[in-house]
């Protein structure tokens, strides 16, 4: 399914299940937010895609967006005197950005097509589900002797795809590495990855005692 979005571009990856709040303050974004408040409850909807160069901030911040995004459901609004919102969105589903659209907004208007979201190869299914689960218990025990803090694990939802999903979101990996993931053709692939990618993060954590702050209370999980 094709269609036009509003993008919102950011520097950092959102995720279909995961929840995004975010605090808007320069005026492009709070018009989107107004008119995205204008629409229909379940029409209010934007696309997240992450920045491959440039910054957030500024008319020339952006200079290259990642082709594969997600579309982000507006759930709430906090409205400021001064014209800034803090605003919850979730994301939905994910897109890839074929084109941006000549507007007379001031934001940016792409051209997007919506993917499809399944397990793809469902026999390995089962498997990777384990591997992934324990390899990421591993992953937490090791960053917590790491940080030197008690990291409480989330609850994992049953649901494959959507432990895909999470433990993309609540690992402590790069920008390229998280839009990988995210860009991955289905969910035994985005697993498959993932075991990987936590092997490797454990194995370093063992060595070199040493972590970045976890993000698991910032990345809180929101299946749809």
């Amino acid at each position: 399914m094709s269609l036009r979005l509003p993008l919102f571009p950011l520097g950092t990856v959102l995720f279909p299940g995961l929840v995004l709040p975010l605090h808007v303050f320069e005026e492009r974004y709070r018009l989107l937010v107004r008119e995205l408040l204008e629409l229909p409850e379940d029409q209010r909807r934007f696309g997240v895609v992450a920045i491959r160069s440039g910054r957030e901030v500024g008319s020339d911040g952006v200079r290259a967006l990642y082709d594969v995004g997600c579309v982000a459901h507006l759930r709430s609004a906090e409205a400021h005197p001064d014209g800034r919102f803090d605003i919850v969105s979730t994301g939905t589903a994910r897109f890839r950005l074929h084109g941006l659209n000549a507007s007379d907004k001031a934001y940016l208007t792409g051209e997007v097509e919506v993917l499809g979201d399944g397990m793809g190869a469902a026999a390995e299914a089962p498997l990777l589900d384990r591997a992934v689960r324990a390899a990421f218990g591993a992953y937490l025990r090791a960053l917590s002797v790491a940080s030197g803090e008690s990291i409480e694990p989330p609850d994992l939802p049953d649901d494959p795809l959507v432990l895909g999903y999470l433990v993309a979101a609540t690992t402590a990996l790069d920008l390229d590495e998280r839009q990988r993931l995210l860009a991955e053709p289905d969910g035994a692939s985005r697993l498959r990855a993932e075991l990987s990618l936590l092997r490797r993060e454990a194995t370093l954590l063992e060595r070199l005692r040493a972590a970045p702050a976890p993000e698991l209370a910032r990345v809180p999980a929101c299946p749809n």
